[in-house]
């Protein structure tokens, strides 16, 4: 089944700006850590939040997090954002949930045309008949084998489905949605909005960013009033490679 992406906005740092202007009023003065976060103003934290974008000191905004729900993005997108190190994953696992009825995204390229998404249904289709005639053989002779070593039945069943699926999941394709709990600090985040909000990013983890970005925004403004591609704070930075689209990306993320 076709699936959309979903973001969610799990749980962040309290007052995340407020944090991070104490943070940096430690750097920048003789407060002692009783009083840091005294007399910090909407104001006085703005002013401080503007100081660290305007002088580049990005250590103290990594004192707050985000944890984000995401849904509905494909095992390649995945791949993708695992590079991003400084970050906490937690996915569903293919070797202990079985995919029943796996869900998977088509590429908008492939759904904009009727005979590739229709070529492209049928290989999703074929990969579950495949995946699920796979578990079932395993299954069989997992299950004969616990018998013979003495399990119980139910032990035996539940013992040799787990390992039935762990070999059956490798004819899973890419396209195949997953479901993964994010984490990472807000210096991060900027890092991740930096490359993945860019137009040379593949668009599915392109899509995530920008609906990240916006939750954020939400959360802390100030800290990520700036956030998205690096064509925002000056030159296009991919030489060649550029989109040639920087006027109307600072627009799309001024606005957003």
């Amino acid at each position: 089944m076709e699936t959309k992406l979903r973001v969610k906005l799990l749980q962040y740092t309290p007052e995340p700006e407020k944090l991070v202007a104490s943070a940096a009023k430690l750097c920048y003065s003789s407060s002692n850590i009783e009083d840091i976060m005294e007399g910090l103003t909407g104001e006085k934290v703005n002013s401080f939040l503007n100081m660290l974008v305007d002088i580049g000191h990005e250590s103290p905004i990594e004192h707050v997090s985000f944890t984000f729900g995401i849904e509905g993005v494909s095992r390649s997108l995945l791949a993708q954002l695992t590079r991003h190190r400084i970050a906490s994953y937690s996915v569903k696992s293919q070797r202990y949930v079985r995919e029943g009825q796996f869900e998977y995204v088509i590429p908008s390229e492939i759904e904009a045309i009727p005979e590739a998404k229709e070529k492209f249904i049928q290989a999703m289709e074929q990969d579950q008949q495949y995946y699920n005639e796979l578990t079932d053989i395993l299954m069989k002779k997992h299950y004969q084998t616990f018998i013979n070593e003495g399990k119980p039945e139910k032990q035996a069943r539940l013992m040799a489905e787990k390992k039935a699926i762990e070999d059956a999941r490798y004819v899973l394709p890419n396209a195949c949605e997953t479901k993964i709990v994010l984490t990472m600090n807000a210096r991060s985040l900027l890092n991740f909005f930096h490359h993945r909000c860019c137009e040379r990013a593949q668009w599915e983890i392109r899509e995530l960013a920008v609906q990240m970005l916006k939750l954020v925004r939400k959360a802390a403004p100030t800290l990520f009033k700036n956030a998205g591609p690096k064509c925002l704070a000056g030159p296009c930075p991919e030489g060649k490679m550029s989109c040639g689209r920087m006027n109307e990306k600072r627009e799309f993320f001024g606005s957003l």
